[in-house]
């Protein structure tokens, strides 16, 4: 099957590229032609002029659609979760476990191999969220359950499930060997809910960590004598970083300064999403605690932010409108950059060879259409 998307704009590696075509076959890109050259293909998409982009990669997906991953992990929570979130054109995610037992993830490990052998849609492995971090800087997960990162924990996360384990911990509460362990196994490492000091980071940035879990929420600040978490993630032009970009989690401003502070190849949007989001419940409930919905901001009964109530889309409108990102940047930290963090090298770009992920964008930036290897779903399917 040749499908030709045309009448469009697209947008490549090169910009946004008018009067052009893109061909997909079998699922994957095949070619960027001229806007006439569609002979023989076997559909024609016509884009309407609307903005053809990569698909949405989404690191950080708590729940959605009414559904908690925690609450059980499970492939139809997977799927309901993966529905809820494509409205808003992520094509691909990782189903996120927050700091549990660890049955707990090894269930969730299990239903995402499952959920990758049923072919739900979107679904590109896991992110555990802890439990392996510090308390002083545990945000809303739950002390108790909160545990050191040992052998065993070890063994559970990297038994293969035929996608991306990526690893969020607080690099203080464990040894650098155990990071490279991780590391030397392919499960990404990121530095989440830390107190760790500049020096601590040093020695896991050499044993393997890659990442930042939502840069400034739940990490040592930038401090004069001691840069701590923040300071080390924007000195260290190789390792990525997650930012919510809500206007609550991180003032638009400090984003921007860490965006002058580093390149921008190295930001992802992330959400965060809880299980409002494609959902019209306003509460739900979180280790035992209520969790209040209020202006698309999500907070417990102390105040405290419970995750996000943000979807990319939205995300990406946000990059644009608060932190005045060309649209060009915005979209690719919602879709090639997460896929390089990720390693995931098929995914990301609209050029040939690569998987058919796309979102169809309104002048608004709203979604119209999505495709996961060249099927089709609109926000209403």
């Amino acid at each position: 099957m040749l499908l030709a998307f045309r009448n469009g704009r697209i947008l490549t590696e090169q910009g946004i590229e008018p009067e052009r075509t893109l061909l997909v076959r079998d699922g994957r890109i095949e070619a960027l032609v001229g806007a006439h050259e569609i002979v023989g293909v076997d559909r024609v998409v016509d884009l309407h002029g609307a903005l053809l982009a990569p698909g949405f990669i989404d690191c950080q997906v708590n729940g959605g659609g009414g559904e908690l991953f925690n609450d059980d992990p499970s492939v139809e929570t997977v799927a309901t979760i993966a529905r809820a979130h494509r409205k808003f054109g992520t094509t691909g995610f990782l189903p996120t476990l927050i700091s549990d037992d660890l049955d707990v993830v090894a269930r969730g490990i299990d239903a995402v191999r499952a959920a990758i052998a049923a072919r739900v849609p979107g679904v590109l492995g896991i992110h555990i969220e802890g439990p392996f971090l510090n308390e002083e800087r545990r945000g809303v997960h739950d002390a108790s359950k909160l545990r050191e990162l040992d052998a065993d924990a070890v063994k559970l996360l990297t038994r293969p499930h035929g996608g991306v384990t990526m690893v969020t911990l607080a690099p203080e509460r464990t040894t650098p060997a155990f990071i490279r362990q991780l590391s030397d196994a392919g499960v990404i490492v990121s530095a989440g809910h830390t107190n760790a000091t500049f020096d601590q980071l040093q020695a896991a940035f050499a044993a393997g960590l890659r990442g930042f879990t939502h840069l400034f929420n739940a990490m040592s600040p930038l401090g004069s004598r001691e840069p701590g978490a923040v300071g080390a993630a924007l000195a260290d032009q190789a390792s990525w970083c997650g930012l919510i970009v809500d206007g609550h989690h991180v003032h638009p401003e400090v984003m921007k300064l860490a965006l002058r502070a580093k390149r921008h190849e190295r930001f992802m949007l992330v959400s965060d999403a809880m299980p409002s989001v494609g959902a019209a419940m306003k509460s739900f409930v979180l280790n035992g605690r209520p969790i209040t919905v209020a202006d698309r901001k999500l907070v417990d009964e102390d105040g405290r932010l419970a995750g996000a109530d943000l979807d990319m889309a939205s995300a990406v409108r946000n990059a644009v409108r608060m932190l005045g990102l060309p649209l060009v940047d915005a979209v690719r930290m919602a879709s090639a950059n997460p896929a390089d963090f990720l390693a995931l090298r098929d995914l990301g770009r609209i050029t040939a060879g690569q998987r058919a992920n796309l979102v169809l964008l309104d002048d608004d930036l709203h979604v119209r259409e999505t495709w996961i290897d060249g099927e089709a779903r609109s926000p209403e399917g």
